[in-house]
């Protein structure tokens, strides 16, 4: 098969199409033929010599796919060869056959079309299990997502309204913003111009936010925590402004606050299970139903992988970035 490999690490540029040897599925996995992929920024990590893959995992980059099952492990139940799915990654979305385990699949939702389904599963995974999941964000209570107009951000946005909740959003650009109040967002906040902590106190009459969904890491976190209501909790899942920042034990004290920081890709194959099962149940009927949907940016040939890495660079998107076969 060929599939996307990083002989060197470096800019887009060391993305190489190339031929490899062909996936064959262990015990509790399965094959998949790849149709689609999607781009997220743990890749462009990977492919900067910063983010290896988990070990015993696939060393090409991709996170999450969409495609069609061509061969079953042994140990496996409830799919079947033909069986159109998408799956949670630890590595190898960008290629043309991927092994996951079973565990890890998820059908195409119903009224998604196959291609589009890449751009579901890490999005889903990873708001749900912080958002509700570890933050138990509860209806009328806000969440404040930074980062609102990217794939994750647009996820949040779509799921938190759809549990009641109040939804406050970075991005930085009237574009963004307005993409943001189309998918439901409440309280719209331009980190380019505004201060995101008074802002978002000024909008819930100084209470702050219940929880709060952050992709920049060191940068936010002092801000993030003034921004905490009481019991509030903060989920970091990104380190885009850093990796060490300072944290004011007697603010997090007085605010009986939380933080919490999680990554996917290197969990036990049991948890991710968990996490999809999850997703399987509470987010793929809002999908089916049409309260949910995926938001997808644009399409780019898979061999063009480096193209797709500029977009994400460039942070001109709304939504995923999908790579297709």
């Amino acid at each position: 098969m060929h599939a996307i490999t990083i002989p060197e690490a470096g800019g887009p540029e060391a993305l190489v199409w190339a031929e490899v040897p062909d996936p064959v599925p262990g015990e509790g996995e399965v094959l998949v033929d790849v149709v689609a992929s999607a781009v997220n920024r743990a890749d462009l990590l990977q492919r900067q010599g910063f983010y290896n893959p988990p070990p015993g995992s696939s060393p090409y980059p991709g996170l999450e796919c969409a495609g069609r099952v061509t061969d079953i492990g042994p140990g496996v139940s409830g799919w079947q060869i033909g069986d159109e799915v998408c799956a949670l990654l630890a590595g190898g979305g960008y290629a043309e056959q991927v092994v996951v385990p079973a565990g890890q699949l998820l059908p195409v939702p119903d009224g998604v079309d196959l291609v589009t389904a890449a751009a579901l599963p890490e999005v889903t995974a990873t708001v749900w299990s912080n958002v509700f999941m570890i933050s138990h964000l509860r209806p009328g209570e806000t969440l404040l997502v930074h980062g609102g107009s990217s794939g994750i951000g647009t996820m949040a946005i779509q799921l938190a309204k759809a549990v009641g909740a109040t939804v406050a959003v970075t991005a930085g650009s009237k574009v963004k913003l307005d993409f943001c109040s189309e998918l439901g967002a409440d309280i719209l906040i331009n980190y380019r111009e505004q201060d995101f902590v008074e802002e978002i106190k000024k909008a819930t009459d100084g209470a702050g936010a219940d929880v709060i969904l952050d992709n920049m890491g060191a940068k936010y976190l002092d801000r993030n925590v003034q921004s905490l209501a009481t019991s509030g909790r903060l989920a970091i899942i990104g380190m885009q402004g850093g990796v060490k920042g300072e944290l004011n034990i007697a603010t997090l004290l007085n605010k009986r606050a939380a933080v919490t920081a999680t990554s996917l890709r290197g969990r036990p194959a049991g948890e991710k299970a968990t996490i999809v099962a999850a997703v399987r149940e509470h987010v793929w009927p809002l999908l089916g139903a049409g309260h949910v949907r995926p938001i997808v940016d644009q399409t780019i040939p898979m061999s063009d992988a480096a193209a797709a890495h500029r977009v994400l660079e460039e942070s001109s998107h709304i939504g995923k970035v999908l790579l297709v076969r």
